[in-house]
């Protein structure tokens, strides 16, 4: 009789999820994610090919939880002003998996910046303001609000500066009005 299994995939994709956001992605192996389990190696290994399968089905997970559940509150009705400012937000409320995520070079950071970057663009193509910009203008309005949205997001998750929300609306709009308004071209690539 063939033995059942105990351990899911949900399951260990929640622990390599709660390693990730604690430890970061340096701490991210099967032994560790096996321990937050309190089982043995053998439930990852039968659920997911090597831990590069499992790192790929957390990112997707990732990708999803930020999609629906971070990146798209409405705070200012202005979408890539309220992208920057639910990105900061997460930056400032979830630090470790933020770090992990965008910062660490053990983790993901070109391909999140791939994930933001075509939400940025998704985002502008909706926007009436933005309608008639080029890709290239889009390109460039996306990489200077980046720029700036991770600055102070990393001054704000290390606790270095501390602005209010308006301060940062703030901010976020004049980098968009002085980008638009002199057609700075920003490739940074």
């Amino acid at each position: 009789m063939a033995r059942k299994k105990t351990i899911t995939k949900e399951q260990i994709l929640k622990a390599a999820y709660e390693v990730v956001a604690t430890e970061g992605f340096s701490r991210f192996t099967a032994r560790n994610i096996a321990a937050k389990m309190g089982c043995s190696t053998q439930p990852i290994y039968l659920e997911f090919k090597n831990m590069n399968d499992l790192k790929e089905a957390l990112l997707d997970q990732l990708y999803a939880y930020l999609a629906d559940e971070v990146f798209m509150v409405e705070h200012t009705r202005q979408p890539l002003i309220d992208l920057a400012l639910n990105y900061i937000h997460f930056a400032e409320r979830e630090k470790q998996l933020y770090r992990a995520l965008y910062l660490e070079e053990s983790g993901f950071g070109n391909k999140m910046q791939e994930f933001s970057n075509s939400l940025f663009a998704e985002l502008a193509s909706k926007d009436s303001n933005y309608e008639n910009l080029s890709p290239e203008q889009i390109q460039s309005l996306n990489m200077g609000c980046w720029v700036v949205a991770t600055g102070i997001a990393s001054l704000m998750s290390s606790a270095i500066i501390k602005p209010t929300d308006e301060q940062i609306i703030s901010l976020m709009q004049l980098t968009i009005d002085n980008i638009l308004k002199d057609d700075v071209r920003i490739d940074l690539d």
